[in-house]
């Protein structure tokens, strides 16, 4: 009766044996897991990183506060540009004269034409409010207006 106890005995302790290595090399591994490249503890990491989330966040949304100024600010920039260049008079040579049309995104802004002729040179200036003038525009001065409003839109709308 006392070997066969014994030998149950030395099964057991085997057994012992083998999941306490399998404990430590779980517990090494658990340590190397819970522990950062520096050697501090998961829950350090964990509260640096949630850190630095925060700043970033708070910088993202400075960003976007900068942002929407600047695009306010873009709506109102001249960024629609149509230029024309053409001969009013046949006497005179070449397109020396011209017609540009200026306007911000939602089509405000202004025509300016030069009429080249030996004797001088003339410069009107139209205002556009949504794309349309005041006063009659040549044909000229409407092509530069078609040609700003066809421009594509920068920023958003």
């Amino acid at each position: 009766m006392l070997v066969p106890l014994a030998l149950v005995v030395l099964v057991l302790a085997a057994i012992v044996a083998v999941q306490a290595r399998r404990l430590g090399v779980l517990g090494s591994r658990l340590d190397g897991m819970t522990r950062g490249s520096d050697g501090r503890s998961l829950e350090t990491a964990l509260a640096a990183t949630l850190q630095r989330t925060e700043v970033v966040g708070r910088e993202m949304d400075n960003l976007a506060a900068r942002s929407a100024v600047i695009e306010a600010d873009l709506r109102t920039a001249l960024q629609k540009v149509g230029f024309v260049r053409f001969n009013p008079f046949e006497e005179t040579g070449g397109n020396q004269s011209f017609a540009l049309a200026l306007m911000d995104a939602e089509g405000n802004g202004f025509v300016i034409s030069s009429l080249h002729a030996r004797t001088g040179t003339r410069i009107y200036g139209k205002a556009l409010v949504a794309g349309r003038a005041e006063t009659a525009l040549s044909a000229e001065e409407t092509e530069a207006v078609r040609i700003a409003l066809a421009a594509p839109r920068r920023g958003k709308g």
